[in-house]
């Protein structure tokens, strides 16, 4: 059944896929799990709002730069895959509409199964005697003091709509009693409330359960809001706008980086629109009155959508105290051989650990944190953040650390994307406890996740390492699954020191036997590894090359795999979002296959195995092979060294490649299929927890 939703396969006229078009087939993923009946219905509304609000982040960064490029009046077809600005925009609106049209299939969908469940999401119509009364008291007692109303047909200039914030276009048309306005039509924004639950769980009655969207509770009191009007009749519907969210940094030398990073934040509430959507049903003279006032033409994406807007919310629609309508709990387990109740250190010392999130507690990295802040002989504590869980135990066993006279430095990144507000207060928070803050390297982000500590044992200094595929974020590490090392390898260790001894001192090239460090070193570095693969290959030694990623899209690099698969290496691809190479051509490409894994769990980590003759060389990474990732940010790959850790990894490997139910296959077909084989089902992540387990029951 999952099969069956679109996923508008792209026409491939050279040897890569469109980046953009590619990301859409992703987000189309997303939707098949929406879409996929054996899913647990709460699980299938939080995909769809995974879907919704992924395309919300689409349109106001990706899409937002290619129109950036037809404004500039270039066609981009060097960058943009063979595809001119102008055809790409109408191409991703094309798409888009389609993908909101299967959405709200879905949706209905959804909610006849939930209907099956005594669960019944009810509009503004549907309301009971004994549930009007409710709705009545929440609404004055929760919804209007929040709510913001603005007669538009009144003000001489057009209220700025804030970036994908929803609003109710409402149209009265006036009675012939009513002198209140010179016009018989008028119109009116409101705009839903973010402080407020978007979904209103009503008074059960018996078995049934009842939840009204709060779109509709408004909808329901329009009355009340308008009672000062004489109108014969009123409409509401919703409309949405995203705008361009790409930050300009102004070059004012004597501000702040902190204050030039949220000056530019606030510019997004103006920036240009490039998205438009709005409810199908809206009556065409509101429409026309809405593009009018807001300047939207042609050249714009405006996208007829259903009923609501923000369909991201349903990321968070409450779980009404059914758990038979959820993914089974699986709690976190433990890394064998490594006991929450002793010192870490201690272990850490005497060989290397991999924590594979949310298999396994990510609370190792607190315990990590909150022993360094304690521990007498620890001198100082450096860490790299990225982003930050929205109430953080990371930020907080920092500043304990600070309390108890640590050393401690805190590279931020104030331009992680969308999360700039979040890490200024945090920067804030952490200044205002005199630890240092490094605000990275001008014109580099720096993307890699670091800790390191050093502690002073029998008067040498010892140092601890800590690096991750994936954020210290203890709310998204119960999603994302990524891995992280503990290490007191001093080879590795050491060099982690010169990365952060970059950061400070930006104009010294550091040179490593190790970690793998862009912008100055990854790009050679990777290629130099496949070409070591091509020439084991030709030498008749044991050759391949296996990389698991989010996002394959550097032209350069996807040529040398090409070159690779040319020269017979045998090359396994595990990519979870944007691929742009295209595997399975022959004289090009036949001998890459590659897959893309989504189900319960994002799929985050970045691996690199190469066969190396029979000796393989593996590596974490925070790296993509993106050209933002290889050339313009401080990204760390660190080599795995320790052998257990290494089969464990290899394993994990081949537990994702083996999956037939949540893998699928990316080929110049570019049509989401499923892979399917004769095989009994494996549903890797699944799998995963499984495998942890019997390495807890083994040991």
């Amino acid at each position: 059944m999952a099969d069956k939703v679109v996923t508008h396969p792209t026409k491939v006229e050279n040897q890569y896929v469109n980046r953009e078009l590619s990301w859409l087939q992703f987000n189309a993923r997303v939707l098949q799990e929406a879409y996929d009946k054996k899913i647990p219905l709460l699980e299938r509304l939080r995909f769809l709002g995974i879907f919704s609000n992924n395309l919300d982040e689409f349109f106001k960064v990706r899409y937002a730069t290619i129109r950036r490029i037809e404004e500039a009046g270039k066609t981009g077809r060097s960058f943009l895959g063979g595809f001119s600005a102008k055809e790409l925009l109408a191409e991703i609106t094309q798409i888009a509409i389609e993908q909101q049209a299967q959405s709200l299939k879905i949706l209905s969908d959804i909610q006849r199964e939930l209907r099956k469940e005594n669960i019944f999401i009810i509009n503004e119509t549907q309301v009971t005697r004994k549930q009007s009364k409710f709705i009545s008291d929440y609404f004055v007692r929760h919804v209007s003091p929040a709510m913001m109303t603005i007669m538009i047909g009144e003000v001489d200039e057009f209220p700025n709509l804030r970036d994908n914030a929803a609003y109710l276009a409402i149209r009265m048309v006036m009675s012939k009693e009513d002198d209140t306005f010179e016009t018989k039509y008028n119109y009116a924004l409101i705009e839903i409330p973010r402080t407020i639950d978007r979904f209103v769980v009503l008074p059960k009655e018996g078995e049934k359960q009842y939840v009204i969207i709060l779109d509709d509770l408004i909808r329901y009191c329009m009355s009340s809001i308008f009672s000062i009007f004489n109108y014969e009749t009123i409409s509401a519907h919703m409309i949405k706008i995203t705008r361009d969210a790409e930050l300009d940094i102004d070059s004012d030398l004597s501000r702040s980086f902190i204050e030039k990073i949220s000056k530019s934040v606030k510019k997004r509430s103006i920036g240009d629109p490039v998205r438009f959507v709005y409810d199908k049903n809206i009556d065409t003279e509101t429409l026309q009155f809405l593009l009018e006032k807001m300047g939207i033409d042609k050249t714009d994406s405006i996208i007829p959508g259903g009923r609501y807007h923000n369909r991201r919310d349903y990321m968070n629609f409450p779980r009404l105290g059914r758990p038979d309508l959820q993914y089974e709990p699986k709690e976190p387990l433990p890394i064998p051989g490594l006991s929450m109740d002793g010192r870490l250190f201690d272990k850490i010392l005497e060989k290397d650990y991999l924590l594979h999130t949310p298999y396994q507690t990510f609370m190792y990295v607190i315990k990590f944190l909150r022993e360094a802040a304690l521990d007498p002989k620890v001198k100082s504590i450096k860490i790299t953040i990225y982003r930050l869980a929205e109430v953080s135990h990371i930020a907080s066993s920092l500043i304990n650390a600070k309390k108890n006279g640590k050393d401690v430095t805190v590279q931020i990144e104030l331009q992680a994307r969308f999360d700039e507000e979040a890490n200024i207060k945090y920067a804030e928070l952490l200044q205002s406890e005199d630890i240092r803050l490094i605000f990275g390297v001008k014109g580099l982000k720096v993307h890699c996740k670091m800790i390191l500590v050093e502690r002073l044992e029998n008067k040498k200094l010892i140092r601890y390492g800590v690096i991750s595929t994936g954020n210290f974020n203890e709310s998204t590490a119960r999603v994302y699954t990524d891995y992280t090392l503990f290490t007191a390898d001093e080879r590795i260790c050491k060099e982690m020191n010169k990365v952060f001894d970059f950061f400070e001192v930006n104009y010294q090239v550091k040179k490593y036997r190790h970690l793998i460090v862009s912008p100055h070193y990854t790009r050679n570095a990777i290629t130099h590894l496949i070409d070591n693969e091509i020439k084991n290959k030709k030498a008749g030694l044991p050759s391949g090359i296996k990389l698991k990623m989010n996002s394959l899209s550097d032209y350069r690099m996807i040529d040398k795999l090409y070159e690779a698969s040319r020269a017979g290496v045998q090359i396994k691809l595990i990519i979870r979002g944007i691929c742009c190479l295209i595997p399975g051509v022959k004289g090009m490409s036949e001998n890459i296959k590659a897959i893309s894994i989504v189900g319960k769990h994002l799929e985050h980590p970045r691996v690199f195995i190469f066969e190396n003759a029979g000796r393989p060389k593996i590596y974490i990474s925070s790296a993509d092979f993106m050209g933002r990732n290889l050339d313009n940010r401080v990204e760390v790959s660190c080599p795995i060294y320790d052998e257990d850790i290494k089969k464990e990894i290899l394993e994990n490997f081949e537990i994702g490649w083996s999956d037939n139910v949540k893998a699928r296959v990316i080929s110049i077909k570019n049509d989401n299929a499923y892979l399917k084989n004769n095989k009994p089902p494996i549903r890797s992540q699944f799998k995963m927890y499984d495998y942890y387990l019997n390495k807890l029951e083994v040991n």
